[in-house]
């Protein structure tokens, strides 16, 4: 079977993480695949490291007729059996020919852009009914879970960051957008006089943030990190981990504080609502409530036998759902799947 992935993203964000993730566990698992990705020297050189040599195209707006050129001749030459899109500008961009394409989706967008596709794969069990009730067949919607990469790291030095050795710490990583609500939890941790907040990521919202910080009194406890690439040592310096989004349709930060079994606090938007059990692999609270946030943060804070119990189950659910291998697995019968259809007649 061979394989063409498709990527048209950002320069950073979750699912971009996740498709190299994914593009380089394929390779480990002995996958004959092709990678295409948005031109970027940044995210060609981390696929490297894992064995795969992507080629990089434009991927530009409705007048780039150069880069589904590019596809076609591409998938001509090389004639892959399944196609497999992400994001919307790469299912669009990608010509129809003789393969299966599917389209990996991870949030609850429009199927207009999703023409091409002959499966959809939704993150979550959610974004596949979603799917269902757009009108796509149900025959061809499929759910795969993501799966994490955790690498133990020893935590960093908290003094690296200004930070007091004994101050509790709570970590939240992400693109600063107005759905990963880091307002919610910069208005928590004005509730929590004795916490410290470290916050990885970049975005729009940056200095609105910073302000909003600055308004609230808390701008000398809160670290801004910026994109970092030492993601393991982060969370292993915390004492919190913190998901406080309005919208996120999977989540895959869970995974990071689960691998790491670090107790976790999230609000109850669409993932972690579908993913964490309520007090047993996390504390789940209602979208948008910081005094609900800032509460659930100072019971894990309160009591180390509840962290570590949290911890615990979070690291067992991760092993279970949410393994490299678990996943790979998943798409591996699916793409047996797939092919099983296109041989037969009708």
């Amino acid at each position: 079977m061979r394989l063409l992935q498709v990527m048209a993203g950002a320069r950073q964000g979750g699912a971009e993480t996740y498709f190299v993730n994914l593009a380089q566990a394929f390779q480990k698992a002995g996958l004959e695949q092709t990678v295409v990705i948005r031109r970027n020297e940044e995210r060609a050189a981390i696929l490297r490291q894992g064995g795969v040599e992507p080629l990089q195209m434009r991927f530009g707006g409705a007048l780039d007729w150069i880069t589904p050129m590019q596809l076609g001749l591409l998938a001509r030459r090389w004639r892959p059996d399944i196609v497999l899109t992400w994001m919307s500008r790469a299912s669009e961009k990608m010509p129809r020919g003789r393969y299966a394409t599917l389209a990996r989706l991870g949030g609850y967008y429009d199927l207009k852009h999703y023409r091409k596709a002959d499966w959809l794969i939704g993150n979550t069990p959610d974004i596949a009914q979603h799917c269902i009730k757009a009108g796509f067949r149900a025959d061809r919607v499929r759910s795969i879970s993501n799966f994490g990469r955790f690498d133990p790291a020893p935590p960093l030095p908290r003094g690296e960051l200004d930070t007091p050795l004994h101050a509790p710490l709570l970590l939240a990583m992400g693109r600063l957008h107005k759905n990963k609500a880091f307002d919610v939890l910069l208005r928590a941790l004005a509730d929590l006089p004795d916490a410290y907040l470290w916050l990885a990521g970049e975005g729009e919202e940056r200095a609105a943030l910073q302000a909003l910080a600055d308004s609230l009194g808390v701008a000398r406890r809160v670290r801004f990190l910026g994109w970092r690439h030492d993601r393991e040592a982060l969370v292993a310096a915390c004492d919190v981990y913190v998901v406080p989004s309005r919208h996120e349709p999977f989540g895959n930060v869970i995974l990071d504080a689960w691998g790491a079994g670090k107790p976790l606090v999230a609000s109850n938007a669409q993932g972690p609502g579908q993913y964490v059990v309520e007090g047993e692999s996390g504390i789940l609270v209602p979208v948008e409530d910081h005094r609900a946030l800032a509460g659930a943060i100072r019971e894990v804070l309160r009591l180390p036998e509840l962290a570590q119990r949290l911890g615990a189950a979070g690291r067992r659910q991760f092993e279970r759902d949410h393994s490299e291998a678990a996943v790979v697995a998943a798409w591996q019968k699916l793409f047996d799947e797939v092919m099983a259809c296109a041989a037969s007649p009708g």
